[in-house]
Protein backbone atom coordinates (compact mmCIF):
# COMPACT_ATOMS: atom_id res chain seq x y z
CA UNK A 1 0.00 0.00 0.00
CA UNK A 2 2.83 2.41 0.95
CA UNK A 3 4.59 1.70 -2.41
CA UNK A 4 1.31 2.37 -4.28
CA UNK A 5 0.88 5.69 -2.47
CA UNK A 6 4.49 6.67 -3.25
CA UNK A 7 4.01 5.75 -6.90
CA UNK A 8 0.86 7.87 -7.06
CA UNK A 9 2.65 10.81 -5.38
CA UNK A 10 5.62 10.46 -7.75
CA UNK A 11 3.38 10.41 -10.81
CA UNK A 12 1.50 13.46 -9.54
CA UNK A 13 4.74 15.32 -8.89
CA UNK A 14 6.06 14.44 -12.36
CA UNK A 15 2.83 15.68 -13.92
CA UNK A 16 3.19 18.89 -11.91
CA UNK A 17 6.79 19.37 -13.09
CA UNK A 18 5.77 18.63 -16.67
CA UNK A 19 2.98 21.18 -16.37
CA UNK A 20 5.46 23.77 -15.07
CA UNK A 21 7.84 23.01 -17.96
CA UNK A 22 5.04 23.35 -20.50
CA UNK A 23 3.94 26.59 -18.89
CA UNK A 24 7.49 27.93 -19.08
CA UNK A 25 7.74 26.99 -22.76
CA UNK A 26 4.30 28.46 -23.36
CA UNK A 27 5.38 31.72 -21.78
CA UNK A 28 8.52 31.78 -23.91
CA UNK A 29 6.69 30.95 -27.11
CA UNK A 30 3.76 33.23 -26.44
CA UNK A 31 3.54 36.07 -28.92
CA UNK A 32 3.22 39.47 -27.27
CA UNK A 33 0.18 41.42 -28.28
CA UNK A 34 1.05 43.84 -31.07
CA UNK A 35 -0.74 47.12 -30.71
CA UNK A 36 -2.07 48.51 -33.96
CA UNK A 37 -2.29 52.30 -33.99
CA UNK A 38 -3.91 54.33 -36.71
CA UNK A 39 -4.75 57.80 -35.61
CA UNK A 40 -3.77 61.43 -35.61
CA UNK A 41 -0.12 62.30 -35.23
CA UNK A 42 1.64 65.64 -34.97
CA UNK A 43 0.74 67.98 -37.79
CA UNK A 44 3.60 68.18 -40.31
CA UNK A 45 3.45 70.57 -43.21
CA UNK A 46 4.53 68.98 -46.47
CA UNK A 47 6.91 71.33 -48.33
CA UNK A 48 6.20 72.02 -51.95
CA UNK A 49 8.69 70.88 -54.53
CA UNK A 50 10.87 73.81 -55.54
CA UNK A 51 11.11 74.72 -59.20
CA UNK A 52 14.68 74.96 -60.41
CA UNK A 53 15.58 78.38 -61.81
CA UNK A 54 16.50 78.25 -65.50
CA UNK A 55 16.64 81.95 -66.41
CA UNK A 56 20.33 82.57 -67.16
CA UNK A 57 19.91 86.32 -66.66
CA UNK A 58 19.06 85.57 -63.03
CA UNK A 59 21.61 82.77 -62.57
CA UNK A 60 24.48 84.69 -64.18
CA UNK A 61 23.82 88.41 -63.73
CA UNK A 62 26.48 90.97 -64.64
CA UNK A 63 28.98 91.90 -61.96
CA UNK A 64 27.20 93.83 -59.26
CA UNK A 65 28.46 97.07 -57.78
CA UNK A 66 28.50 96.45 -54.01
CA UNK A 67 26.54 98.74 -51.76
CA UNK A 68 28.26 100.55 -48.92
CA UNK A 69 26.79 100.16 -45.45
CA UNK A 70 27.71 100.96 -41.83
CA UNK A 71 30.74 98.97 -40.68
CA UNK A 72 32.44 98.81 -44.10
CA UNK A 73 36.14 99.72 -44.13
CA UNK A 74 37.08 101.53 -47.33
CA UNK A 75 40.32 102.85 -48.77
CA UNK A 76 40.16 105.90 -51.04
CA UNK A 77 42.70 106.41 -53.84
CA UNK A 78 43.18 109.42 -56.13
CA UNK A 79 44.92 108.70 -59.41
CA UNK A 80 48.50 110.01 -59.55
CA UNK A 81 48.26 111.18 -55.92
CA UNK A 82 50.01 108.49 -53.83
CA UNK A 83 49.90 110.63 -50.70
CA UNK A 84 46.10 110.59 -50.56
CA UNK A 85 45.07 107.06 -49.47
CA UNK A 86 42.89 107.42 -46.36
CA UNK A 87 41.28 104.30 -44.87
CA UNK A 88 38.06 104.98 -42.99
CA UNK A 89 35.15 102.97 -41.67
CA UNK A 90 31.54 103.94 -42.20
CA UNK A 91 29.88 104.85 -38.94
CA UNK A 92 26.52 103.63 -37.75
CA UNK A 93 24.86 106.45 -39.69
CA UNK A 94 26.96 105.80 -42.81
CA UNK A 95 29.14 108.90 -42.42
CA UNK A 96 32.90 109.01 -43.05
CA UNK A 97 35.39 111.75 -42.26
CA UNK A 98 37.90 112.22 -45.08
CA UNK A 99 40.87 114.58 -45.32
CA UNK A 100 40.29 117.67 -47.52
CA UNK A 101 36.62 116.68 -47.88
CA UNK A 102 35.13 116.50 -44.39
CA UNK A 103 32.11 114.44 -43.43
CA UNK A 104 30.33 112.59 -46.24
CA UNK A 105 27.43 110.17 -46.00
CA UNK A 106 28.01 107.08 -48.16
CA UNK A 107 25.32 104.82 -46.70
CA UNK A 108 23.41 102.91 -49.40
CA UNK A 109 25.56 104.16 -52.26
CA UNK A 110 27.26 101.79 -54.66
CA UNK A 111 31.04 101.96 -54.89
CA UNK A 112 30.78 103.75 -58.25
CA UNK A 113 28.30 106.30 -56.88
CA UNK A 114 30.54 106.94 -53.88
CA UNK A 115 33.55 107.47 -56.18
CA UNK A 116 31.66 110.04 -58.27
CA UNK A 117 30.49 111.81 -55.09
CA UNK A 118 34.04 112.10 -53.69
CA UNK A 119 35.35 113.39 -57.03
CA UNK A 120 32.73 116.14 -56.93
CA UNK A 121 33.61 116.99 -53.32
CA UNK A 122 37.32 117.27 -54.16
CA UNK A 123 36.59 119.49 -57.16
CA UNK A 124 34.29 121.70 -55.11
CA UNK A 125 37.01 122.07 -52.46
CA UNK A 126 39.43 123.30 -55.15
CA UNK A 127 42.05 120.73 -54.18
CA UNK A 128 42.27 118.83 -57.48
CA UNK A 129 41.28 120.01 -60.93
CA UNK A 130 40.04 116.69 -62.33
CA UNK A 131 40.43 113.98 -59.67
CA UNK A 132 39.84 110.30 -60.50
CA UNK A 133 38.78 108.48 -57.34
CA UNK A 134 38.70 104.73 -56.75
CA UNK A 135 37.38 103.05 -53.60
CA UNK A 136 38.43 99.63 -52.33
CA UNK A 137 36.21 97.84 -49.82
CA UNK A 138 38.89 96.15 -47.72
CA UNK A 139 36.67 94.87 -44.91
CA UNK A 140 33.04 94.85 -43.97
CA UNK A 141 30.40 92.80 -42.19
CA UNK A 142 28.06 93.38 -45.12
CA UNK A 143 30.46 92.00 -47.72
CA UNK A 144 29.56 88.41 -46.96
CA UNK A 145 27.12 85.65 -47.85
CA UNK A 146 25.22 83.71 -45.21
CA UNK A 147 24.86 79.93 -45.41
CA UNK A 148 21.98 78.51 -43.35
CA UNK A 149 20.15 75.22 -42.90
CA UNK A 150 22.19 72.02 -42.77
CA UNK A 151 25.34 74.17 -43.12
CA UNK A 152 26.00 77.27 -41.02
CA UNK A 153 28.60 79.84 -42.01
CA UNK A 154 29.22 83.46 -42.93
CA UNK A 155 31.60 83.61 -45.89
CA UNK A 156 33.34 86.90 -46.77
CA UNK A 157 32.83 87.93 -50.40
CA UNK A 158 34.65 90.75 -52.12
CA UNK A 159 33.14 91.20 -55.55
CA UNK A 160 31.70 87.74 -56.21
CA UNK A 161 32.52 84.07 -55.58
CA UNK A 162 31.18 80.85 -57.02
CA UNK A 163 28.56 78.76 -55.22
CA UNK A 164 30.76 75.67 -54.87
CA UNK A 165 33.58 77.81 -53.47
CA UNK A 166 31.27 79.29 -50.84
CA UNK A 167 29.94 75.84 -49.86
CA UNK A 168 33.49 74.50 -49.64
CA UNK A 169 34.52 77.36 -47.35
CA UNK A 170 31.42 76.66 -45.24
CA UNK A 171 32.57 73.05 -44.73
CA UNK A 172 30.89 71.24 -47.62
CA UNK A 173 27.56 69.46 -47.78
CA UNK A 174 26.89 66.79 -45.13
CA UNK A 175 25.14 63.52 -45.96
CA UNK A 176 21.80 64.88 -44.76
CA UNK A 177 21.95 67.96 -47.02
CA UNK A 178 19.87 68.29 -50.15
CA UNK A 179 21.62 69.13 -53.41
CA UNK A 180 18.81 71.52 -54.27
CA UNK A 181 20.08 74.88 -53.03
CA UNK A 182 17.91 77.96 -52.50
CA UNK A 183 19.45 81.44 -52.70
CA UNK A 184 17.73 84.61 -51.51
CA UNK A 185 19.28 87.65 -53.21
CA UNK A 186 18.50 91.30 -52.46
CA UNK A 187 16.68 92.89 -55.37
CA UNK A 188 15.51 89.54 -56.80
CA UNK A 189 11.81 89.00 -55.99
CA UNK A 190 11.83 85.20 -56.18
CA UNK A 191 14.34 82.81 -54.56
CA UNK A 192 16.93 81.32 -56.90
CA UNK A 193 16.77 77.49 -56.88
CA UNK A 194 19.81 75.55 -58.09
CA UNK A 195 20.12 71.76 -58.41
CA UNK A 196 23.75 70.72 -57.98
CA UNK A 197 22.93 67.11 -58.86
CA UNK A 198 25.50 64.32 -58.48
CA UNK A 199 27.28 64.70 -61.81
CA UNK A 200 30.37 66.97 -61.50
CA UNK A 201 29.82 68.28 -65.04
CA UNK A 202 26.24 69.22 -64.14
CA UNK A 203 27.44 70.78 -60.89
CA UNK A 204 29.77 73.05 -62.83
CA UNK A 205 26.80 74.36 -64.81
CA UNK A 206 25.06 75.17 -61.52
CA UNK A 207 28.17 76.82 -60.05
CA UNK A 208 26.63 80.28 -60.23
CA UNK A 209 28.20 83.49 -58.86
CA UNK A 210 27.39 84.50 -55.29
CA UNK A 211 27.29 88.17 -54.29
CA UNK A 212 27.48 89.99 -50.94
CA UNK A 213 24.15 89.89 -49.13
CA UNK A 214 23.11 86.53 -50.58
CA UNK A 215 21.57 84.00 -48.22
CA UNK A 216 22.22 80.38 -49.23
CA UNK A 217 19.74 77.91 -47.73
CA UNK A 218 20.78 74.25 -47.65
CA UNK A 219 17.70 72.19 -46.84
CA UNK A 220 17.63 68.77 -45.23
CA UNK A 221 16.74 65.66 -47.17
CA UNK A 222 14.42 63.07 -45.67
CA UNK A 223 15.69 60.31 -43.37
CA UNK A 224 14.40 56.89 -42.36
CA UNK A 225 14.68 55.78 -38.73
CA UNK A 226 15.70 52.17 -38.03
CA UNK A 227 14.71 51.05 -34.53
CA UNK A 228 14.82 47.73 -32.69
CA UNK A 229 16.69 44.51 -33.46
CA UNK A 230 18.87 45.85 -36.28
CA UNK A 231 22.62 45.59 -35.92
CA UNK A 232 22.91 49.36 -36.25
CA UNK A 233 20.02 51.62 -35.33
CA UNK A 234 19.65 55.27 -36.24
CA UNK A 235 18.74 57.54 -39.14
CA UNK A 236 19.52 56.71 -42.77
CA UNK A 237 19.53 59.66 -45.22
CA UNK A 238 17.43 59.19 -48.32
CA UNK A 239 19.07 59.66 -51.69
CA UNK A 240 16.95 62.18 -53.57
CA UNK A 241 17.82 60.59 -56.92
CA UNK A 242 16.94 56.94 -56.22
CA UNK A 243 14.35 55.27 -53.96
CA UNK A 244 15.27 53.37 -50.81
CA UNK A 245 13.55 50.04 -50.13
CA UNK A 246 13.19 48.17 -46.85
CA UNK A 247 15.80 45.58 -47.85
CA UNK A 248 18.29 48.31 -48.79
CA UNK A 249 17.71 50.09 -45.49
CA UNK A 250 18.19 46.79 -43.65
CA UNK A 251 21.50 46.26 -45.43
CA UNK A 252 22.61 49.80 -44.56
CA UNK A 253 21.73 49.03 -40.92
CA UNK A 254 24.10 46.04 -40.92
CA UNK A 255 21.41 43.38 -41.18
CA UNK A 256 19.15 41.73 -38.62
CA UNK A 257 20.01 40.57 -35.12
CA UNK A 258 19.18 36.99 -34.12
CA UNK A 259 16.55 37.99 -31.56
CA UNK A 260 14.52 39.98 -34.08
CA UNK A 261 10.93 38.97 -34.71
CA UNK A 262 11.22 38.75 -38.48
CA UNK A 263 7.52 38.22 -39.18
CA UNK A 264 6.46 41.30 -37.19
CA UNK A 265 8.31 44.27 -38.68
CA UNK A 266 6.40 47.51 -38.07
CA UNK A 267 6.48 50.25 -40.71
CA UNK A 268 5.25 53.46 -39.07
CA UNK A 269 4.40 56.23 -41.51
CA UNK A 270 2.95 59.70 -40.91
CA UNK A 271 1.16 61.48 -43.73
CA UNK A 272 -0.05 64.93 -42.79
CA UNK A 273 -1.68 64.47 -39.38
CA UNK A 274 -2.46 60.75 -39.81
CA UNK A 275 -0.18 57.96 -38.61
CA UNK A 276 -0.45 54.35 -39.73
CA UNK A 277 1.32 51.16 -38.69
CA UNK A 278 1.77 48.32 -41.20
CA UNK A 279 3.05 44.86 -40.25
CA UNK A 280 5.51 43.20 -42.62
CA UNK A 281 7.25 39.83 -42.80
CA UNK A 282 10.84 40.59 -43.70
CA UNK A 283 11.68 36.93 -44.37
CA UNK A 284 8.97 36.73 -47.03
CA UNK A 285 10.34 39.95 -48.53
CA UNK A 286 13.87 38.48 -48.54
CA UNK A 287 12.67 35.42 -50.45
CA UNK A 288 10.68 37.47 -52.95
CA UNK A 289 7.30 36.29 -51.70
CA UNK A 290 6.19 39.80 -50.71
CA UNK A 291 7.03 43.10 -52.45
CA UNK A 292 9.89 45.18 -51.07
CA UNK A 293 8.23 48.45 -49.95
CA UNK A 294 9.76 51.80 -50.88
CA UNK A 295 10.41 53.92 -47.81
CA UNK A 296 9.43 57.55 -47.55
CA UNK A 297 10.92 60.46 -45.56
CA UNK A 298 10.42 60.20 -41.79
CA UNK A 299 9.35 56.52 -41.95
CA UNK A 300 10.09 54.53 -38.79
CA UNK A 301 11.00 50.85 -39.24
CA UNK A 302 10.68 48.97 -35.94
CA UNK A 303 11.85 45.35 -35.56
CA UNK A 304 10.70 44.03 -32.15
CA UNK A 305 12.51 41.32 -30.20
CA UNK A 306 11.22 37.76 -30.04
CA UNK A 307 10.89 36.66 -26.39
CA UNK A 308 12.05 33.11 -27.14
CA UNK A 309 15.02 34.24 -29.24
CA UNK A 310 15.99 36.82 -26.66
CA UNK A 311 15.88 34.17 -23.92
CA UNK A 312 18.04 31.84 -25.98
CA UNK A 313 20.42 34.67 -26.79
CA UNK A 314 21.00 35.75 -23.19
CA UNK A 315 20.97 32.19 -21.77
CA UNK A 316 18.00 32.60 -19.42
CA UNK A 317 15.83 30.05 -21.25
CA UNK A 318 18.61 27.48 -21.23
CA UNK A 319 19.09 27.91 -17.49
CA UNK A 320 15.38 27.53 -16.80
CA UNK A 321 15.05 24.43 -18.98
CA UNK A 322 18.13 22.98 -17.31
CA UNK A 323 16.51 23.31 -13.90
CA UNK A 324 13.34 21.63 -15.15
CA UNK A 325 15.36 18.77 -16.68
CA UNK A 326 17.23 18.35 -13.40
CA UNK A 327 13.94 18.10 -11.47
CA UNK A 328 12.63 15.49 -13.90
CA UNK A 329 15.84 13.46 -13.54
CA UNK A 330 15.58 13.58 -9.74
CA UNK A 331 11.99 12.29 -9.85
CA UNK A 332 12.94 9.46 -12.15
CA UNK A 333 15.67 8.27 -9.89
Amino acid sequence: MARLINNIRGAAFRRCVSTVALAVLGMALARPAGAQFSGPGPTISTPETATVTTDRSILYPPAQDPLLAPGDLITVHVFDQPDYTPSVRLGTNGNVLLPLVGTVNLNGLTVTQAERLLEQKLRDAGIYRNPQVTIDVTEGPNQAATVAGEVHAVVPIIGSRRLLDVLAVAGGLPATASHVITISRPGVPQPIVVDLGTDPLHSQLANIPIFPGDTIIVSRIGVVYMVGAFRTTGAIPLNQYSPLTLMEATALSGGLNFQGKFNDVRLIRTVGDHRTVVKLDIQRIMHGKDPDPILQPNDIVFLPDSTLKASISNGSLGTLLGIVSLLISVIRY
